[in-house]
Parts: structure tokens; C-alpha cells; sequence
């Protein structure tokens, strides 16, 4: 079955986005079949995989309605991996949803016909705590959390995971933390790293070993509707993704190495 994961962080410009299409694009390279849901009503994620928005019908919304299906919903990229697209309909889900039964579950439900087709299962969650994001949660395995080194990130991390906590009391208890990922990452910054090293100190290996650098092909892409490894393979962004990807492999296969607390994991 799938591993499901909620990528996901109450704060806004994280890199939440940017991570689940170029990490869907970096696993679907290593031959792994992969399903990314876009999940927040901009639709930054679809057109990020090449998806004009506006003309994707089905969307998520339809299927958290119980309109139509994954199955009818879901386009393949080009990039290898399949995505259930968003657009601004997506917002209306919030107010559809009030007086629907099992309404935090709609998404857990629709996925389980076709988990049986996919490694991975990858959610772009809004910066929100609502009733979108809450579905995500409620299906996932597990959460990852892009994150930027700097002091107000601290702050947001706690609530996030004082929030984790309820999800998992009241409505998923599977939920866990996969890991914390270092986005936007400066090693020039005398901050940066030491939050980084207050990350790693106190989360150890739940901490990404990979880290995500500042990259201008990073920011590139999503205009030209392409992950940055069909925008630019050797890009470090590039580079720093596919990494990623490896070492979500390798976790899933038992491997864990220590984490860095400076500099990005070649």
C-alpha cells in the first residue's frame, strides 16, 4: 500500500508546493508510482506540474463532494507521476463540507480504492489549519514539514506540532512525524544555522539529513509549468530534491543516517 504524506506547515512560504511537485517529479525518476493532491485552493501545485487550472475538471473539490472519483479525476504529467488537481472552486469545499457525515474523512475514503497503485501518496496542504487540511491529515501516514531556519519558524513548529497531537488523539491516531525538511536554506546566515543546529538537537533524525539550498531555478520552474529536474537537472535544487527522494527511500527501507546541521546533503 502507499505511503501517504501530508505535506504540510501552518506558515505560509515555506516551500510546501515546491517540495511536494519536485519531490513527486524526483521519486516518479526513481521508477516510484506516485499520486500528488493538491489540496489548496490557489492551485499553485497543479500549474506547477504543467496543469492549466482552470480547464482541470474533475478537481478535488468534486471528489470531496462525492462528485466524481480519483479515478476520474487524476491526470497524468508528463513528468511521470499522476496529480489530483485544485483550482478556486477548491475554497467552497469548506462551506459544502459543514453538514456532511464523516466530512474529516471524505479524502481518507476516496483514496482507498486505488492506494493499491502507488508507493507514495504526496498532499500539498493549504497554510492553514481547516477543514482541507484536516482531511489531509485524517488519510495521511505521516506528515512532513518544510520548514526555513529562522526564529519565527521555532514558533510555528510548536503549534504545528501541538496541533499533530490533537489530529492524532481525536481522528488519526497512525499520524507521526516522518520528518522536518530545511528549505531555503543559507549557510552564509549566522541564524540559519543555528536554528538548523536547535532543529537537529532537538528532533534528531526526524530531521531530514537533506537539505534544501536557496536556488533561483528552484523559483524558475513553476513558470515554465515544469518540476525543476525536467527544468534543470543540474541545478542544485535539482540535485538537493533528488537527494530527498533517495533518502525517502531509504527511510522507508529501515535506513536512517544522522542529519547535518549545516551545509546541503550531496
Amino acid at each position: 500500500m502507499a505511503k501517504i504524506l501530508a505535506v504540510t506547515n501552518q506558515k505560509g512560504g515555506v516551500g510546501k508546493t515546491t517540495t511536494a511537485v519536485n519531490l513527486s517529479a524526483c521519486l516518479a525518476a526513481l521508477d516510484q508510482r506516485v499520486l500528488m493532491i493538491d489540496l489548496d485552493p490557489q492551485g499553485n501545485g497543479t500549474t506547477g506540474c504543467g496543469i492549466v487550472k482552470r480547464e482541470a475538471l474533475p478537481t478535488v473539490y468534486q471528489i470531496l463532494i462525492g462528485r466524481s472519483t480519483v479515478l476520474d479525476a487524476r491526470i497524468r504529467t508528463d513528468f511521470g507521476f499522476d496529480v489530483l488537481p485544485a483550482n478556486r472552486e477548491l475554497a467552497g469545499a469548506e462551506v459544502d463540507l459543514i453538514d456532511m457525515n464523516g466530512r474529516e474523512y471524505r479524502l481518507r475514503d476516496a483514496l482507498a480504492p486505488v492506494l493499491g497503485e502507488y508507493d507514495f501518496v504526496l498532499m500539498d496542504c493549504p497554510p492553514a489549519l481547516n477543514m482541507l487540511t484536516v482531511n489531509g491529515l485524517a488519510a495521511a501516514d505521516a506528515v512532513m514539514i518544510p520548514m526555513q531556519c529562522e526564529y519565527y519558524a521555532l514558533e510555528g513548529l510548536t503549534d504545528l506540532v501541538a496541533t499533530l497531537k490533537k489530529v492524532r488523539a481525536h481522528l488519526n491516531p497512525r499520524l507521526e512525524i516522518e520528518g522536518l525538511l530545511r528549505t531555503m536554506f543559507d549557510p552564509r546566515s549566522t541564524l540559519t544555522q543555528q536554528v538548523s543546529g536547535e532543529l537537529v538537537e532537538h528532533f534528531g533524525n526526524k530531521v531530514y539529513r537533506t537539505i534544501i539550498p536557496r536556488n533561483v531555478r528552484l523559483a524558475e520552474a513553476p513558470s515554465y509549468g515544469k518540476p525543476v529536474i525536467a527544468f534543470d537537472k543540474q541545478s542544485r535544487g535539482a540535485q538537493a530534491y533528488s537527494a530527498l527522494a533517495q533518502e525517502l527511500l531509504d527511510r522507508r527501507d529501515g535506513i536512517v543516517r544522522a542529519p547535518t546541521e549545516q551545509g546541503v546533503e550531496q
